[in-house]
């Protein structure tokens, strides 16, 4: 008996040791990765997606991570990741940690809380669940912005975060309305998440929110821009915070997050398409900011204000579908590398998403996959005789289908989809993944002034690939180019950006690219031009130093006396054509609340030769971006209005009712009378 007592006992202990074996070669396959990416997402060896819907709330878990959703609203209420049991919030309200909102007639601010929940998918790979509400005259009118919503999440087996997108719907009853904005918002953990990320240049440790407070800074010349001077964090005394600051374009809007170091848990929004944006690839909105925050852009008036088509009218359907965009959460080893380790990964799940559009595992017939769209492609070249007697290639060109409008509207369009890519080098373009519906073809030119639009209605149907073969550009030209200032590419950076005032500097924004950021620029003008303005010499100046980036009024010491500012050109013609017209070409790369009247050699003249009267409202100035809404004009001008020898263009920014009336020019050239 104690021969097959010990047996027994020698054969469990065998099993055992197996088992131990099996569990150790287990754990070393999941984490075969680790040594070389030390990210500690285990997606191969995670269990299926389980769901559990109770009266307060949804919770969808799949092995990584856990978020809950709060029953019926819709509100993301818990993310769970890596032993941090909510990285979002908690101190916060429910309806103030994840959310989607709209800001709607009259500045108001509509969280989109929804009523009903539904089950789209259940398997053991994913499960998408659908928030719902449907808008009522008699109950909502007037209450809540007038849409049908449906508010979508989907977590994936294996895939550590949660996929968001949402479906809204106007019916032709629905009243008048503005929608200025639309977004989702995240404020995570503030005592962990103090490192913010945005590109590879832009990143660092932030102020807490608290450090915006009256008691611990100073409001600067508007809202959201403070000085810091009593901050928790002493290394932040001195500094200069602005959300603004950390805007980008929408076609490199695709990746930014936050960073727990003591977690060593990152926390990003990854947008990998932008067809579900508004105003096109150029268009600028925010991103991360102090909080903290992190936001997903879909509509917004920033940077070009309310010329941004966001009004919907009775008797206008409309439904759009937004998203999905992935909340992905990452953690590596807490070593002293995890900032690089983490940003590294969140750039390489960004470079998977992008890969993987269409997705192909959401259940909504709003999100055609790969198979139900079809492309475009073609070649674009340029034919300008006064630069080249043959025709060129647009290298780098911006190429788009968007909403049908007039060349240009794409920029103003805020309801529809677009569809953009770049040419190479030899004016070839290849746009893909359209989505069926009726668009006009889109296209500017680096180097050439003007906008581009192919007089043709293009109809997309599923798998179907239209070539529209070779395409011609003819730029806006009159006549040979006398002189010309700057570079026809949109935007001021290619002109004298100063150093900022030493007193108000963001640390963030000191890379030589975004050195526009910097707050309070505006003012360094009146510091450099306190004599006078600016005056730039044809073929002696330089632009990158002589041609300030902003037409702002000079500042005199006094915010409600603000000067006007008249800029002056000189240039020099040897031989005048007083029969002919010359044109002036002028290309704005922004303005706020101006009007620029020009003058030919006569600056006291009552009436200008040409006057823009009051345009813009991208406040581009204020809000530190280096461009805003793109406009030109091509102005004639007579002969006789010239004389030979030396000549001056007066140029008067003519309005000072705020600080920031101002324009920025893109580019200007004169032209002679044709040949």
């Amino acid at each position: 008996m104690e021969k097959v007592a010990h047996r027994s006992h020698l054969g469990q202990l065998v099993l055992w040791l197996l088992m131990i074996v099996e569990l150790s070669l287990f754990y070393s396959a999941c984490s075969a990765e680790i040594p070389v990416r030390k990210i500690l997402n285990l997606g191969d060896c995670n269990p299926h997606v389980r769901l559990q819907i109770s009266h307060h709330n949804v919770v969808i878990d799949n092995g990584l991570i856990e978020v809950t959703i709060e029953n019926p609203s819709g509100h993301v209420i818990g993310i769970k990741y890596m032993g941090m049991d909510n990285v979002l919030e908690c101190g916060n309200p429910n309806s103030n940690r994840g959310y989607w909102d709209f800001v709607w007639d009259n500045s108001t601010f509509d969280k989109m809380e929804t009523k009903h929940v539904k089950v789209i998918a259940h398997t053991d790979e994913l499960v998408e669940i659908s928030f719902t509400k449907s808008w009522d005259f008699r109950t909502d009118h007037g209450k809540t912005v007038p849409l049908n919503i449906d508010k979508r999440f989907i977590v994936r087996r294996g895939v550590p975060g949660v996929y968001m997108y949402g479906i809204f719907e106007r019916q032709e009853d629905f009243p008048d309305a503005q929608m200025y904005q639309l977004r989702i918002v995240f404020k995570l953990k503030e005592d962990k998440f103090r490192f913010m990320a945005i590109s590879d240049t832009r990143q660092g440790v932030m102020p807490r929110g608290e450090d915006r407070d009256n008691t611990r800074s100073q409001t600067l010349a508007f809202k959201e821009a403070v000085l810091m001077t009593n901050p928790s964090n002493p290394q932040f005394r001195g500094e200069v915070d602005d959300k603004y600051q950390y805007s980008c374009e929408n076609k490199d809007n695709k990746l930014h997050g936050w960073i727990s170091d003591d977690d060593a848990v990152g926390f990003w929004i990854i947008t990998p398409s932008n067809e579900f944006r508004s105003g096109g690839p150029h268009k600028q909105d925010l991103t991360s900011h102090v909080g903290p925050i992190a936001l997903s852009m879909f509509v917004s008036t920033h940077y070009t204000g309310i010329d941004i088509d966001v009004t919907y009218k009775k008797g206008e359907a409309w439904r759009k579908a937004f998203g999905p965009v992935l909340i992905y959460l990452n953690s590596a080893s807490s070593d002293d590398d995890c900032r690089k380790i983490l940003w590294n990964d969140a750039k390489r799940q960004l470079s998977e998403e992008t890969e993987s559009w269409p997705y192909n595992f959401t259940r909504s017939e709003d999100l055609p996959h790969a198979g139900d769209r079809g492309e475009v492609c073609g070649q674009l070249l340029v034919r300008d005789r006064c630069v080249d007697e043959e025709l060129m290639q647009a290298q780098s060109a911006f190429v788009g289908l968007a909403v049908p409008g007039n060349a240009g509207s794409w920029q103003t369009e805020g309801k529809g989809y677009q569809f953009w890519t770049e040419t190479d080098n030899t004016g070839r373009f290849n746009i893909k993944n359209v989505r069926p519906g009726e668009y006009n073809l889109y296209a500017w030119v680096r180097g050439f002034i003007g906008d581009y639009k192919l007089d043709l209605n293009i109809t997309i149907l599923p798998e179907n690939k239209v070539n529209l073969g070779t395409l011609i550009y003819d730029p806006p030209r009159n006549g040979p180019t006398l002189w010309e200032i700057g570079i026809s590419d949109r935007t001021a950076a290619e002109f004298f950006i100063p150093e900022p005032d030493p007193t108000f500097v963001n640390p963030l924004c000191l890379d030589a690219a975004d050195k526009f950021r910097q707050y309070g620029l505006w003012d360094r003008y009146s510091d450099i031009y306190r004599h006078g303005d600016v005056v730039y010499t044809v073929g002696v100046s330089d632009y990158s130093r002589d041609w300030f980036f902003a037409h702002v009024l000079r500042n005199t010491g006094n915010i409600t006396d603000l000067s006007t500012t008249t800029w002056q050109i000189k240039y020099n013609l040897q031989d005048v054509n007083e029969k002919g017209n010359y044109t002036l070409q002028l290309a704005l790369a922004a303005a706020s609340y101006a009007e620029l009247q020009i003058r030919f050699n006569n600056p006291d003249a009552i009436q200008p030769c040409f006057t823009t009267t009051r345009i813009g409202y991208d406040n581009a100035v204020a809000r530190h971006g280096i461009h805003g809404l793109y406009r030109l004009y091509s102005i004639n001008i007579p002969g006789n209005r010239f004389k030979r020898g030396n000549n001056t263009i007066f140029l008067t920014q003519t309005r000072s009712h705020a600080l920031f009336d101002a324009v920025m020019y893109d580019y200007i050239r004169l032209e002679a009378p044709a040949v």
